[in-house]
């Protein structure tokens, strides 16, 4: 009997759990069997590796050969186990030594012919790899630059089967890490490229700086899809920890280049109202893929005509907007992935949208009808709300130019810093991250300041949760003014901002 041992890692949304793969290789009928909760992609990767190993010039065991994963209660999805199921078993027929197995992860899937293949996921598995204390790892070559990113492993990277043999018989190195290379952000679109509405501009130079959601209402041409396409330009650019994590969701749905490994910029993702309730919260077969929500994570995630996209869809959003994650239910399990997003919807007021509102041809039933696609619940989660007007001219020559987003971004960014040193015992990076408690208990206003909120209460014309996130918005708008902390007129602004009107 000979029995060895190695590493590869499960992945459960960004969460990861070391495997360990044991291979026993011993007397008995011949045939492999792969004990631990493999899914079918892991269960055919007896027959990929069998091809693998022989034509990297090896013989498969003829012997019985038990591969056990462990956690075995765990269930194991994917290709990634190939390479290390491929030199586990070698290892355990004494093909190869099996000594550098020890402490060491294994990634990659491989081809009939020895190559190693990309795999999704490699940064998570690998931040979990050295959360478990293990310090070595070698996955496919060209998975090297985003593996990079995570610090304190030694890296080494492989192109085929037999490369990684040669290694652990101490007869060839592997490919080196790279220096991770600085990456200039992308130039987005300007916000000086829209001609007019001050209104949605100001809003979203607020919705910026604070993190909140923003509803812009409209008829067609106003504008409204080319201010939320340069609401991430106006955001900072991503912490390091912000930056990893944003990474690992990317890694997961495939959507990394080795040229650009690292997302240091707030991702903006735009959907269509065709989009499906999967795509937008996340799903699959098997484990649950993150969705639209999840891509935008740190970032904005935008819903043009968003009447359009169905009630399922829409209230699909209300529990990401309150908690900042999503969880997916499956036979398997719960799998969450973080969606900690700003949402952008852009509606027109009616089916007809016509440039003028007085031009509406619409029955008021069929208005109201509209109007109700977005729910009461859902709207109540928006901080800011804007009537777009129809553009009157489109020559400015007669006033000043429009403010650029370079103007824009310095004064979101000095506002984002007063927040976070404000919120920095507690974690917070925006305004809008703060709960409601916080806000009423530890940093109380007075009540000459909220008063406006409670007649708002007492008439029926804001909820609780509406009278917090005016108080979120009203501490931006002090950050904007440079000021310690909100007036009554911050309070009465941000109030408005919510379209409810009070005695």
């Amino acid at each position: 009997m000979a029995l060895a041992r190695t590493w590869s890692v499960a992945l459960s949304g960004v969460d990861g759990v070391p495997v360990e793969i044991e291979a026993d290789v011993g007397a008995g009928t011949v045939r492999t069997q792969l004990l631990g909760l493999p899914d079918a992609a892991l269960h055919e990767s007896k027959d990929r590796v069998k091809a693998a190993v022989r034509n990297s010039g090896h013989a498969w065991p003829t012997q019985r050969v038990t591969l056990g994963l462990s956690p075995a209660t765990l269930p194991k999805n994917g290709s990634g186990y190939d390479l290390a199921i491929a030199c586990v078993v070698l290892a355990a027929t004494r093909a190869v030594p099996g000594d550098r197995l020890e402490g060491t992860v294994l990634l990659g899937e491989l081809a009939l012919d020895g190559r190693v293949r990309a795999v999704r996921g490699v940064l998570p598995a690998l931040l979990a790899a050295k959360r478990a204390g293990l310090t070595e790892a070698v996955v496919p070559v060209d998975c090297l630059p985003e593996a990079a990113l995570v610090g304190g492993l030694t890296l080494r990277g492989a192109s085929t089967l037999t490369g990684v043999l040669a290694w652990l018989a101490g007869e060839g190195e592997l490919a080196a890490a790279p220096e991770p290379a600085p990456t200039r952000p992308p130039d987005g679109p300007d916000l000086a490229d829209v001609i007019g509405q001050p209104e949605a501009r100001w809003a979203l130079e607020v919705a910026a700086a604070g993190g909140h959601h923003l509803l812009l209402t409209g008829p067609p041409g106003t504008g409204k899809t080319m201010l939320a396409q340069r609401l991430a330009g106006l955001l900072p650019p991503l912490g390091r920890d912000e930056a990893l994590g944003v990474t690992a969701v990317h890694s997961i749905a495939g959507l990394l280049t080795p040229h650009a490994p690292l997302v240091s910029t707030p991702p903006f993702v735009s959907l269509h109202h065709t989009t499906s309730a999967a795509a937008l919260v996340g799903g699959g077969s098997g484990t649950a893929k993150p969705g639209a929500m999840s891509r935008a994570h740190r970032g904005v995630l935008f819903l043009d005509e968003a009447r359009e996209f169905g009630a399922a869809k829409l209230e699909a959003l209300r529990t990401a907007l309150e908690e900042g994650e999503v969880r997916l239910a499956r036979r398997d399990g719960i799998v969450r992935y973080p969606a900690r997003f700003q949402l952008v919807l852009a509606t027109n007021p009616c089916p007809c949208a016509p440039p003028k509102d007085i031009d509406c041809l619409c029955p008021p039933a069929a208005r109201r009808r509209y109007e109700a696609k977005l729910s009461g619940p859902l709207l109540d989660r928006v901080d800011l709300r804007v009537t777009m007007r129809p553009l009157t001219a489109m020559s400015g020559a007669e006033v000043a130019p429009p403010e650029p987003s370079a103007a824009v971004r310095a004064r979101v960014h000095k506002a984002r810093t007063r927040a976070a040193e404000r919120w920095s015992a507690h974690g917070w990076l925006t305004n809008a991250e703060v709960p409601g408690p916080a806000l009423r208990r530890d940093h109380r206003l007075p009540r000459d300041v909220t008063g406006i909120l409670d007649r708002a209460l007492s008439l029926g014309a804001l909820t609780g949760r509406g009278a917090d996130r005016c108080l979120r918005v009203a501490w931006t708008l002090a950050d904007l003014a440079e000021v310690d902390r909100p007036t009554a007129d911050h309070v009465a602004a941000a109030l408005e901002f919510r379209d409810r009107r009070t005695p």
